[in-house]
């Protein structure tokens, strides 16, 4: 049975500390191991992680990052010019589903993303149209063909 006066640490586990500069008859008196002169036998005697040997080092000489883009948060859209929907009849109205269906590939990724119309061209027919959003110039034109525009 194990008792509390019989436990020892693990063969091996401790070793004894080097002691340096404790006389000649050491072995490690005097210099202490660290040898003669030069940069590493001082206290303190390293130039750091960033230093390259007095070459200009990889932080000075590579460009800077410039100013602070808001990539994590940008919102991604699909976007149609007002002219792709002339393909549609006239007077007739156009759904979410039937613009994704249309426009973009379902096995794409982007298919899942939100539909924004904008307003490249000129759009010949009255239509209705949903879509997530719509840019001013879009709905304008969408309304000046006797259209509407929905935001779904």
């Amino acid at each position: 049975m194990l008792k509390l006066h019989d436990i020892q640490p693990q063969k091996g586990s401790k070793k004894k500390k080097k002691k340096v500069a404790r006389g000649t008859s050491s072995g490690h008196g005097k210099t202490a191991g660290r040898g003669h002169k030069g940069q590493s036998s001082r206290a303190g005697g390293t130039k750091g992680t960033r230093f390259e040997g007095g070459q200009t080092p990889l932080y000075r000489r590579l460009p800077k990052i410039g100013t602070f883009k808001n990539y994590p948060f940008k919102k991604e859209f699909n976007v149609i010019n007002v002219s792709d929907l002339n393909v549609f009849d006239d007077g007739s109205t156009v759904t979410l589903k039937e613009l994704v269906e249309k426009f973009f590939s379902s096995s794409n990724k982007k298919a899942l993303l939100p539909v924004k119309v904008l307003g490249g061209g000129e759009l010949s027919k009255s239509l209705k149209i949903e879509a997530n959003k719509f840019s001013q110039s879009a709905i304008e034109k969408i309304e000046l063909a006797k259209g509407s525009a929905l935001v779904k």
